[in-house]
């Protein structure tokens, strides 16, 4: 009886003790080591991560290469008003309006009417496509023709849409449910 009843004493308060905090230790073990695994594949792969990371940094200086910043749109319409006179085309209003801001870009709009050959608007607009920002031309409308030197001039009205980067983007307020 004294064995049995050191025995179940030794189990009950020694021994039960001991197999609850091995199997812990256990399983903190394996989680260790599965994370480790995991840590450790990342690691062999950091090369090539790198590699990833750079070419995301990299389009991501091109992305921002075509939508300028606020000190930029300027100049960029300063460029658009110069490649109107260099394809020879008469600039009878331009005219920035106000912006109009998205998710993380603002749209700037800007009302042209000019006069011109048909030609000399296809190669501005061919020139403002192949322009390094994004231009967009909406709203064209050709118009009243006047012969004019033996060319035919047509009066050209339409929007140039161009695009700014908005740094630190507000994000989306969250509305609260009740």
């Amino acid at each position: 009886m004294l064995v049995v009843a050191l025995g179940a004493g030794f189990y009950f308060g020694v021994y039960q003790g001991q197999v609850i905090e091995y199997e812990k230790l256990v399983k903190m073990r394996d989680s260790v080591q599965t994370k480790f695994l995991k840590n450790q594949r990342i690691a062999s792969k950091l090369d090539l991560y790198k590699k990833e990371y750079a070419k995301l940094e990299e389009q991501l200086q091109k992305a921002l290469g075509e939508l300028p910043l606020k000190k930029e749109i300027p100049s960029l319409l300063t460029k658009i008003g110069e490649l109107a006179r260099n394809q020879g085309l008469d600039i009878m209003r331009f005219q920035p309006k106000g912006e109009n801001k998205k998710d993380f870009y603002a749209e700037v709009p800007v009302e042209l009417k000019l006069t011109g050959t048909y030609h000399q608007a296809a190669l501005f607009f061919d020139s403002i496509g192949n322009m390094e920002r994004i231009v967009n031309i909406k709203n064209l409308k050709l118009g009243d023709a006047n012969a004019e030197g033996g060319e035919t001039k047509l009066s050209i009205d339409c929007r140039a849409i161009t695009f700014r980067f908005i740094e630190n983007a507000p994000e989306k307020s969250k509305k609260k449910g009740g």
